[in-house]
């Protein structure tokens, strides 16, 4: 299972054909998850974001410990496959 699959069966993120021709969304809204992504590559960050985006305060949080968790996950499957 893919993270923008775990997103989208946790109800953060949405992909449409009718909205933004099919690219991964928010919930409820048009803006991309590239653009949080964008926005962590940038100067200011996730501060940033929040600041342009706060009703996606809670969503954009859901995300970074939704890549961690899966991030420690496959680093755990990386170990165990090493022993």
């Amino acid at each position: 299972m893919t993270i923008n699959d775990t997103l989208d069966r946790q109800g953060i993120i949405h992909t449409d054909p009718d909205i933004m021709s099919g690219i991964p969304v928010f919930v409820g809204t048009r803006v991309p998850l590239q653009t949080f992504f964008d926005y962590l590559e940038g100067e200011s960050g996730l501060t940033e974001f929040l600041e342009d985006f706060p009703h996606l305060s809670q969503q954009a949080m859901k995300v970074l410990e939704t890549i961690a968790k899966a991030m420690l996950a496959q680093e755990q499957k990386a170990r165990a496959h090493s022993a």
